[in-house]
This record gives C-alpha cells, structure tokens and sequence, in this order.
C-alpha cells in the first residue's frame, strides 16, 4: 500500500492533489486542520492535512529477492497489517461512509435513505466535510444542515426551475403508465384557470388506455372547458385550428410501457413537437431510480422543458429528484403529494425544490 500525506488550504484542494498522485481508488485514512508558520503565535495560517492511501498489488518476487519475502516471524507482523489495511480499502472503495467524522454520519445516512446515488452522496459529503474541518468541528446540527443545503444550492445553480411560463400556448406532459399523467395535467388546468384566470382548454391523444377520454371529460365538465379527441395528426392540426382563440391548451398523451421504443415514434407523428409547446416530462417517486434513467433515454428525443414529480407522499425517498436534475440539467416545474385537484401540487424554484428535497 502506497501511502502519503498532503496539506492544502481546503479539503477541495487536497482530494485534487490525492487523485492526481494516487488516482482515483485513493482513499482518506486520516484528516484534521493544522496550523502552520506564524509570528510569536500569530498570524499561523490554517490548512487541512490529509493522509492518503491506495492500494497496490505486491509484484511476485524475483529469485534474486526472494529472501526479501521469506517466512521469517520477523515480517508476519508487516504482512498481517498490510492484509488489514487492503481489506479496509476493498470496503472504502465503493463508499467513503467510514471516513466521515461522527458528526456528519446521521446526514449521510439520510441522504443514502433517501436513495441520493453514490457519486452525488460522495461529492456532497466530500463538500461537507471539508466546511467541517474549516469550521474546527464547532457546527451544530442546524449549521450542519443548512451548510449542506447550501451545497446542494451551488451544485443545482445553473439549472432553472420553474413552471408554466405562459411563453407558448400548449402544455404537453409526457410520460409512462401508472405516473398519473391526466390528474397532473387536471391541476395545472385548473391552476392557470382559477390562479392566473386564462382561458384554457384541453387535447388528448390518449386513445389507448380504456376510460382515459371519460375521465378526462369528467374534469373538462368540472372546469367548464371544452376537450378534442385525437386520433391522428390531422385531428391534432384540426384541434388546433378549433382551439385557437384561447390562452392556453393542455394535451394529454397516452401513457404506455416505456421500454417500448415505438410508443414515442407514435407520439411524433401525432403531437407536433415545436416552438409553440412546453413539454413536461413525469415521473413518479414511487419507480426505481433506474427505471427513471431509462424513461429520460427514450423521451429525451423530443424536448423536455421541466420535469413533474408525482406521489411524493408515498415514499420517504426523494433522492432521486436530485439524481435526475444533476444528470440531465433539467429543472423541476412541480411536485404532486395526493389526488386533490388542484390543491396536491406545488410549483418549484430552487429554494423550494430543495426545501422538498431535504425534509
């Protein structure tokens, strides 16, 4: 095992060094701040001084040192500890969970409950606990949490959030079966309807699923709105001509198994993916964070404006809201927690969304 110490003014600066000299399999072993320099015990100057480690496969001796290697009783004490050490790092290798200080154990913890992938959980940790060590380990809970918040706020600053900008006349939400795609899209109709008082009215194009039109009808009756039935392109383009005197027009798609490539080839030759359409791709909480990879892949085809997540009540993992924005720059419109129209959604910013994220 190759093991080395580094001093730099944050922990940031340190890791950067390590992954340099000892790659990316380097793990910490151990950390703390030290003071350096100075004038008669002032002006010392605060680093991080981080020892580092990685482990290296032993090359089979040649014959000329095998005696090097023997079985002396003199060397089973460094062999013993070598194994140790090896060990511990096959177990670092996948999480840096063990080399956190005890503080900050509970917030990884919570983050990996809540299903926040790996790579993000590490960077977020990596973060913390270098504002730890600057902080001389002095943080309380509270500080603790609002520093993280303020890590995952640097980390998502570049991507917008937002909802219905009012910027095009048709709002589409896309996505697969069983994420409630038509009750979603009901909330929005009523939000813009009875909060900013636009005339509104309704497309679907989900002729698939049995009762689909029926339930949609159910809340265009509510609102009072009228809805056209599409079945083809031509009936989209003719929807658009009979609906084009109001101010906003929702479309319902139809919500089929996502693996199947040729459900989006169907959307395209129906809805008219252009300037005019701000699309809004759905996902429930309640799915496998991979499954949402896979979703993104098929739709990613055609242009995804924000994403909606549903059925935030059902589940205590959240995480995965985090993954998908991070992985795709794609900001988050709104977050539905029950089945109440319109009172279960809620519109997103950043603050908001982290707000969610977080609790």
């Amino acid at each position: 095992m190759k093991i080395k110490k580094y001093r730099a003014p944050t922990m940031h600066e340190a890791m950067k060094h390590i992954r340099q000299e000892l790659g990316q399999d380097a793990v910490i072993l151990n950390s703390k701040v030290v003071y350096t320099g100075g004038f008669l015990g002032l002006f010392k100057k605060k680093n991080i001084e981080v020892i580092a480690g990685v482990d290296e496969e032993i090359e089979r001796p040649s014959k000329k040192e095998t005696y090097l290697y023997s079985s002396n009783d003199e060397f089973q004490p460094i062999y013993k500890e070598m194994k140790q050490i090896k060990e511990l790092i096959q177990d670092l290798r996948t999480d840096h969970e063990n080399m956190y200080p005890k503080e900050l154990i509970a917030h990884n913890d919570k983050l990996k409950s809540s299903e926040v992938s790996l790579n993000i959980r590490n960077e977020l940790m990596t973060s913390l606990t270098e504002e730890f060590y600057m902080n001389q380990k002095s943080m309380t809970n509270e500080q603790i949490q609002s520093t993280l918040k303020n890590i995952v706020r640097n980390k998502i600053s570049h991507i917008p959030f937002h909802g219905i900008t009012f910027h095009k006349k048709y709002i589409n939400v896309v996505g697969p079966t069983g994420v409630g795609k038509t009750t979603t899209l009901a909330k929005l109709a009523a939000l813009v309807k009875l909060k900013h008082k636009k005339s509104i009215a309704f497309i679907t194009t989900d002729t698939y699923r049995i009762a689909a039109i029926d339930q949609l009808k159910t809340y265009a009756n509510i609102l009072n709105v009228p809805v056209e039935v599409c079945y083809s392109s031509e009936d989209f383009l003719k929807a658009k001509e009979k609906l084009k005197s109001y101010d906003v027009v929702f479309i319902d798609t139809a919500g089929r198994n996502f693996l199947e490539e040729q459900y989006i080839h169907d959307l395209e030759k129906i809805i008219h993916f252009n300037d005019e359409m701000e699309t809004f791709l759905i996902f429930s909480l309640t799915s496998k964070y991979e499954d949402m990879k896979k979703i993104y892949a098929q739709f990613s085809r055609i242009p995804i404006h924000q994403f909606i997540f549903t059925k935030y009540d059902e589940t205590s993992s959240h995480g995965a809201m985090l993954n998908m924005v991070l992985e795709t720059n794609i900001g988050v419109g709104y977050i539905t927690d029950g089945q109440n129209v319109p009172d279960d959604i809620h519109q997103m910013n950043r603050e908001r969304f982290i707000d969610f994220l977080m609790r």
